[in-house]
């Protein structure tokens, strides 16, 4: 067990919505020393920012957090860039960290490296049975390219590196912009206003009948620092809650939170994305004994209060 207390530790995204929690984390067990670098001092899609970050802060463990995500219209709308900017920002910021001889890396997947139609439940295994469902295939891609290269770079020079792969997050602080959230805080935000506006329905994608995992934030921010305490193989490791809600469910749910009295209408030209997802979370119990411990329903509440709190 690596004891974070002594170590110098790089979180990238840790200014994020996943970060901010997983650098609290930290902070609270102790670490003194935390970068976080930003992204006006260090661009990491720029291999002389990185190789500067390197030289100016000698971590010991490398936590990359940092991507560039979105929901469903936001990957359908920037595909090459969400490919690029995630791509060339692990790969680069691996091989550095290799170079410049770092005790660890931790690189976070995504659920979207998944095949499209993966049996249920994902299994890490069946990780390379197909293609990921289209709309975010790209990012998805971009992101599992990285465990082939944690997996290459420990066969070939023996440098440890571990891999994880989260389902959807959500919580407090979660990204609301309608351009460019994911379902929950898109839906949360819709029902809000419409409850506010007295409207009289609110318009949802898809058919509803796609399903999805979801996990609170601060769950996934405690599993990541036991896999960096405890982790130490490149075999992939699901990060979840182990449960599935259908989009209609979700709705549903927090329609009734709000005490939203108007329809809901479903626009079925727009697209379910990926049909299922939910994660087996055997392995991250057995391997570093992570369970999530947050039910959906007090997660769920805690956001919109957040929300409801914090919305300007």
């Amino acid at each position: 067990m690596i004891d974070l207390k002594t170590k110098k530790i790089i979180v990238t995204g840790g200014a994020g919505f996943l970060g901010k929690f997983v650098v609290n984390k930290l902070e609270n067990a102790g670490c003194k020393n935390i970068l976080v670098p930003k992204i006006e001092e260090y661009d990491l899609r720029n291999i002389n920012a990185i190789r500067k970050m390197y030289k100016d802060f000698q971590a010991d463990i490398v936590i990359h957090l940092a991507a560039v995500v979105g929901g469903i219209g936001a990957n359908r709308e920037n595909p090459g860039s969400f490919f690029y900017d995630n791509l060339i920002m692990g790969i680069q910021l691996m091989e550095e960290a290799r170079l410049n001889n770092i005790e660890k890396f931790v690189a976070l997947g995504t659920i979207c490296a998944y095949p499209k139609f993966t049996p249920i439940p994902f299994k890490e295994e069946n990780l390379w049975d197909g293609y990921p469902e289209e709309t975010n295939a790209p990012y998805g891609l971009a992101k599992k390219m990285l465990l082939v290269q944690s997996q290459a770079y420990r066969t070939q020079y023996g440098f440890n590196s571990i891999f994880l792969l989260p389902v959807n997050l959500y919580g407090p602080g979660d990204n609301f912009n309608p351009k460019s959230s994911h379902v929950i805080p898109a839906l949360i935000k819709k029902f809000y206003e419409a409850k506010k506006n007295d409207d009289k329905e609110v318009i949802v994608w898809g058919t509803g009948k796609a399903t999805r995992e979801f996990l609170y934030v601060e769950d996934c921010a405690e599993a990541i620092i036991l896999a960096t305490q405890n982790y130490d193989k490149s075999d992939p490791v699901n990060i979840g809650a182990g449960f599935e809600i259908s989009i209609k469910d979700l709705a549903e749910k927090i329609k009734d939170i709000f005490k939203y009295n108007g329809r809901i209408i479903w626009d079925t030209s727009k697209p379910d994305g990926q049909p299922r997802r939910c994660l087996d979370t055997s392995k991250a119990l057995n391997e570093f004994g992570f369970k999530a411990k947050t039910t959906f329903d007090i997660g769920l509440r805690k956001t919109i209060d957040w929300y409801i709190e914090n919305v300007k």
